[in-house]
């Protein structure tokens, strides 16, 4: 570690660690991915039972896991838009052809999650400032990678949504499938991702001896209650029931023909 760097810049609490290690854990019974920030949590109340004397696998561990499990939300959020757009039958609405969609935004995210991972390995395990300096600037970049392939994101999901109102199908009349209310889940758990994300980016551009290091309520205000809430989000709304729709849609002619001529037939 370089001499006279400091892992924290005030005494972490230790209640609030394990206060968001059992409500992340809490919601990972649904999204088991979760669990992620869980034990991120649970290594930074680990971290906060050797205050003052910190030792460096326990801050490693909540440093990493809590930084990049971000990542795995943003990949669920672009699949979701996939599974949307393919639902009500929108290729034709949308910027990016559906194909290549997932793969586009899932890159641009393993490209992001390895190069902050890589940032992060370095900055915890450096021994001299050039290497936490390296390692800063490298995180910095990864969540540039991500706040750019995520704000296109954004500009996607946002025509597609404009060009399905004005365009509307079959699909979209049926009310028995969601797709407007999940572009909506879509749209807030966006905006919670960005705002974390655009939270790192000033946090590490600060540096160790800026502002949003030097009081933890940061971290719990503008990364662990933002990610927290998107968790719920979709514990909510769940994506399932955008499925669950689509199949009472496949279901709904195959009911018409059984009643064709007003004689109700029954297959075997």
């Amino acid at each position: 570690m370089a001499e006279g760097f400091e892992l924290y810049h005030y005494n972490p609490s230790g209640s609030a660690g394990v206060t968001f290690a059992v409500l992340f854990g809490l919601t990972a019974v649904i999204h088991i991915w979760q669990l992620v920030e869980a034990v991120g949590y649970l290594a930074r109340y680990a971290s906060a039972q050797e205050t003052p004397d910190w030792t460096t696998k326990p801050y490693i561990a909540q440093s990493l896991l809590l930084l990049l499990a971000p990542a795995l939300f943003a990949a669920s959020i672009y699949m979701i838009l996939g599974r949307i757009i393919r639902l009500v039958n929108g290729a034709s609405c949308s910027l990016v052809r559906p194909s290549w969609l997932t793969k586009i935004f899932v890159t641009g995210d393993v490209l992001s999650f390895f190069i902050q991972s890589g940032g992060g390995g370095m900055l915890a395990t450096a021994k001299d400032q050039s290497k936490v300096d390296l390692g800063n600037n490298m995180i910095i970049a990864g969540l540039f990678v991500q706040i750019v392939f995520f704000g296109f994101f954004i500009v996607v999901c946002v025509v597609f949504h404009r060009r399905m109102l004005t365009t509307p199908s079959h699909a979209v009349d049926d009310t028995r499938i969601p797709w407007a209310r999940y572009m909506k889940v879509l749209y807030v758990a966006s905006v919670l991702v960005m705002v974390r994300s655009i939270y790192r980016v000033a946090e590490y551009v600060q540096g160790s001896d800026g502002v949003l290091q030097s009081k933890e309520v940061y971290l719990y205000v503008f990364d662990a209650v933002l990610m927290f809430t998107c968790c719920l989000l979709f514990n909510l709304f769940h994506p399932s029931k955008i499925l669950s729709g689509y199949h009472k849609t496949q279901e709904a002619p195959d009911l018409e023909m059984l009643n064709h001529g007003g004689h109700t037939r029954y297959r075997a």
